[in-house]
């Protein structure tokens, strides 16, 4: 049953895709499928839980995969297709992505445009667009593509618009990770050339430096391995925010 409903979720989560041309669909069947952050954060109960739904806003959102993963969780677990243990999801009011690559967000929005009210996409740079208050905020694997200034003022601005007792959920590689980081940073470059984008440098600290440094900024950071399955050296910091 549980293998089941997780394929279920996952096949409702990729089937908006279908619109947005062969490539958006194949990349949603990949990257929905074999990452475990998505699955994650799901079993593992990491968002928060509020009445009237969460406000989550996710920066690099890509093509918008985890919008579609939020939206069709709550739509599976309402059905009563969920994985049996697994924590019920989140209420989701409303998520709203922010995304520098255009083509991307173009993906997106064809994608999931029956769900506008709930999920709204907009082109931008995580270094200045404005960040709405939101509950949750979740940045998986885009940060390091700015320097380390530019990062500590995106976690300043993240902290700021969370509401209290708010979480971010901050995936980055580990620096110290040794062979597994470079085999992170090789797959970074390759995927990124393969959806069509310029290479970037990379900016990126040992998860120490990452948890002293996020921690300095008003938050309690735990981390989570987040590469089962997979050759990497990524790890999930679950920052949350101290009520004041």
């Amino acid at each position: 049953m549980t293998i089941n409903a997780i394929q279920n979720l996952l096949t409702a989560a990729c089937a908006p895709y279908q619109q947005a041309g062969r490539f958006a669909w194949h990349f949603a069947q990949g990257k929905l499928g074999r990452d475990p952050v998505f699955k994650g954060m799901l079993a593992r109960n990491l968002l928060p839980h509020r009445d009237g739904g969460i406000r989550v806003l996710d920066i690099g959102c890509g093509q918008g995969l985890l919008s579609s993963w939020l939206l069709s969780a709550q739509a599976q677990h309402a059905k009563g297709e969920w994985p049996a243990n697994w924590p019920a999801p989140p209420a989701i009011a409303h998520v709203h992505g922010i995304e520098l690559m255009p083509r991307d967000v173009d993906r997106a929005r064809a994608a999931l445009h029956k769900d506008g009210t709930r999920a709204t996409f907009e082109v931008g740079n995580m270094c200045t667009a404005n960040f709405p208050p939101s509950d949750a905020v979740v940045i998986l694997d885009v940060l390091h593509y700015v320097d380390f200034p530019a990062q500590d003022d995106v976690l300043r601005r993240v902290h700021a618009c969370l509401t209290d007792d708010g979480v971010l959920l901050l995936r980055v590689g580990d620096a110290a990770g040794g062979l597994p980081f470079k085999i992170s940073n090789w797959v970074d470059n390759v995927v990124t050339s393969i959806r069509g984008h310029k290479t970037l440098p990379t900016f990126c600290r040992s998860i120490a430096d990452w948890q002293r440094d996020i921690t300095a900024l008003g938050f309690s950071v735990q981390a989570m391995p987040m590469h089962e399955g997979t050759p990497f050296a990524n790890v999930l910091l679950v920052c949350h925010k101290a009520k004041t």
